[in-house]
């Protein structure tokens, strides 16, 4: 098969899940909004992808960023990332933007895709990887997505309409790090090492301290769970 056709199909599988996940807060939405336990599955579900976006990070787009890059350029890199997502978040907060989950699981997907396409001609067993990690860092987010997108005057078919049509982000971003960015490994790390300076910032900001509750461990058995599935993947390859 072509190279550019398992991208294709990688990278549609890292995006599809955005829509999956709302289809199902779609399909169980009413269950999980009726559940006693709701604020638990909530917060295990943020942290799962929390952990996910963890191991993303610590598996695979620091360490690229570290065989890549001189140290000045790596600093940069992941000093640019986090300001950037800083100021992003910052401005979006005041904006009082009611989709935060939506432009937030953008922030993160929308790097890691280019990277995807970029690593793939190179090392396509981390390009997998990092395609796997994408997908299952998409799905709890866009189940949390559709329900702000709900809450906030969308109807059901409509925040669905925006999710599929957001999920073509992975190809589209893929095949752009492929054609443009898989002769340039260094760019490829630093948008990596980018990548991950914001995600750091995004974790500690936004995931960490959202999935803490009182008199309950299941959020952070969430995050753990997420981060072994990572290092489950990461030993598959090497």
């Amino acid at each position: 098969m072509p190279e550019v056709l398992l991208i294709i199909l990688y990278s549609a599988f890292s995006g599809i899940t955005v829509f999956f996940g709302g289809l199902l807060s779609y399909f169980f939405g009413k269950e999980f909004n009726a559940n006693k336990r709701k604020k638990e599955i909530n917060h295990f579900v943020i942290a799962f992808g929390g952990g996910i976006i963890l191991a993303a990070l610590a598996l695979v787009l620091i360490p690229k960023g570290i065989e890549e890059l001189e140290l000045l350029p790596l600093i940069l890199c992941f000093a640019a990332g986090t300001l950037i997502f800083f100021f992003l978040d910052k401005k979006i907060e005041q904006s009082g933007s009611k989709y935060s989950q939506l432009i937030a699981m953008l922030l993160d997907f929308i790097p890691e895709a280019l990277a995807l396409g970029a690593i793939f001609a190179t090392d396509r067993k981390t390009g997998i990887l990092l395609a796997v990690f994408i997908g299952l860092q998409n799905l709890p987010e866009s189940f949390n997505s559709y329900q702000d997108l709900t809450a906030n005057t969308f109807k059901p078919k409509k925040a669905l309409s925006i999710l599929f049509l957001l999920s073509f982000m992975g190809i589209i971003g893929a095949t752009t790090g492929f054609y443009l960015l898989s002769d340039l490994p260094q760019i490829t790390a630093g948008i990596m090492t980018f990548a991950g300076g914001g995600i750091l910032y995004l974790i500690f900001q936004d995931i960490a301290p959202s999935v803490k509750l009182k008199k309950t461990w299941i959020p952070a058995l969430g995050a753990n769970l997420g981060f072994l599935i990572g290092i489950i993947g990461d030993k598959l390859i090497h």
